[in-house]
């Protein structure tokens, strides 16, 4: 039994007058107990709360950043009225901080009988699962003097998918692929290696490119032209160590990552290549393997969601080794990870040979971009201080990518807003290149 702020005032207003003009325990008693009596009323016409039934729909998966709606069905099989006061519980990051108090409680009255349905609005702050926890409900009598408490376990799951933000920049990515392609009316020579047509030679044209075959049996002059190579296969490999899990501003290195690995994904599969993802610490985190190019997205964004970096060293010969496994022909081996310089020369500079031998291996990291504004800080002495720290820094960096670079990987360094554009730049210019 739970007693309301009703009986607690009522009680306070009844001894009052006792208190005032016959201070004694007869008078209250006369007070109280018809105010008990009221109560244990009250309580027996409240609708029992532990006979109520529940179910769930709506949303299962929602985007960082949009809402979900999840609905909450409640049937009132007993021969009373219920009125109720209902809390939907659900993990505090589920919404905005400060705001978990309005969107979870509900007031409601279900006649004998009937049910009624209610929504819970969740607007989740991180990625991964959220999972409904209890249903507490509390049902009142008609006075409003006591009431019937009790708690239901009504699964349900809500995966909060990566945001994907860096979508804005696939438009004019696309572009440039088309033009590489082939299906603009610039079709530039030496872009790709690929025969695709053959057409009309016109003034400007490189000669080497002329078909002198394909010119012997027609009047015209005619060149080839040439478009990247497709059905190449590109490897995502996500490291989700120990340096994954610092932060950027205000987004985590691995979401960064991410968003960068998406948007490269959805450009090589548009142009036909093959993508795969795997992600790793010590063990293989998550996996998306032969996917078409329709299913490739939703299989990323579902695999990505409930990855945390995990508070360990990243062993990278069991990167090398898981990634040589998952490709075993000559593939883009695209490793997002970091160039902090203990980390990188005691892993990757390690196992990057082998890899660089059997593939064309992309590095890309996030920079921090508060970095960038400490070095140019000046004015007083900490400034300074934090100008000197912060060149140390990026000169660690560069260094650490020349060491790499020299053992034939292409690196791409840049902030998190920055970081997916230039990676699909560094495919974009691969492809043009003829290295893939």
């Amino acid at each position: 039994m739970a007693l309301t702020g009703r009986s607690a005032l009522l009680a306070a207003l009844g001894s009052i007058p006792v208190g005032v003009f016959a201070p004694s325990w007869s008078g209250m008693l006369a007070v109280n107990a018809p105010l008990a009596l009221a109560i244990l009323c009250d309580y027996a016409c409240a609708a029992p709360v532990q006979k109520l039934r529940f179910t769930r729909s709506g949303d299962t998966s929602v985007r960082l950043g949009d809402a979900a709606a999840v609905g909450l069905t409640l049937t009132n099989p007993s021969s009373r009225r219920l009125r109720a006061q209902l809390r939907d519980a659900w993990p505090p990051s589920s919404w905005p901080s400060g705001t978990d108090h309005s969107a979870s409680r509900h007031t409601l009255t279900i006649p004998a009988g009937e049910r009624a349905r209610l929504s819970t609005t969740l607007q989740p702050t991180r990625r991964g699962d959220r999972q409904a926890d209890r249903v507490t409900v509390r049902s009142y009598g008609p006075l409003h003097l006591a009431a019937r408490q009790g708690t239901h376990q009504v699964p349900w799951t809500v995966r909060v998918l990566p945001p994907f933000t860096s979508r804005k920049h696939l438009p004019s990515r696309l572009a440039r692929l088309r033009e590489l392609d082939g299906r603009t009316s610039v079709l530039t020579r030496g872009e790709g290696t690929e025969f695709d047509s053959l057409r009309e030679y016109v003034p400007g044209d490189d000669t080497r490119s002329i078909d002198w075959r394909a010119t012997a049996r027609q009047a015209n002059v005619a060149v080839r032209t040439w478009r990247p190579e497709r059905d190449r296969h590109v490897l995502i490999v996500l490291d989700t160590g120990r340096t994954s899990a610092g932060r950027v501003g205000d987004v985590p290195r691995l979401d960064a990552a991410m968003d960068a690995g998406l948007l490269l994904a959805v450009l090589a599969s548009r142009v036909g290549d093959r993508v795969d993802l795997l992600a790793y610490d010590r063990r293989v985190r998550a996996r998306v393997q032969g996917r078409s190019a329709g299913e490739l997205l939703p299989a990323l964004v579902n695999a990505m969601a409930p990855l945390e970096p995990s508070l360990i060293e990243t062993d990278a010969r069991g990167l090398g080794a898981a990634a040589l496994a998952h490709a075993p022909r000559r593939s883009l081996l695209v490793l997002l990870t970091s160039l902090d310089t203990a980390a990188t020369e005691e892993g990757l500079l390690a196992v990057l040979p082998q890899l660089t031998q059997r593939h064309t291996v992309l590095v890309a990291s996030v920079g921090d971009p508060h970095i960038q504004r400490m070095s140019k800080a000046r004015g007083d002495l900490d400034s300074v201080y934090e100008a000197a720290a912060a060149a140390q820094t990026q000169e660690q960096r560069r260094l650490t990518a020349e060491k790499l670079m020299r053992h034939g990987a292409t690196v791409v360094d840049a902030s998190p807003d920055d970081l997916a554009p230039a990676l699909a730049d560094a495919y974009l210019e691969l492809k043009a290149a003829g290295r893939l």
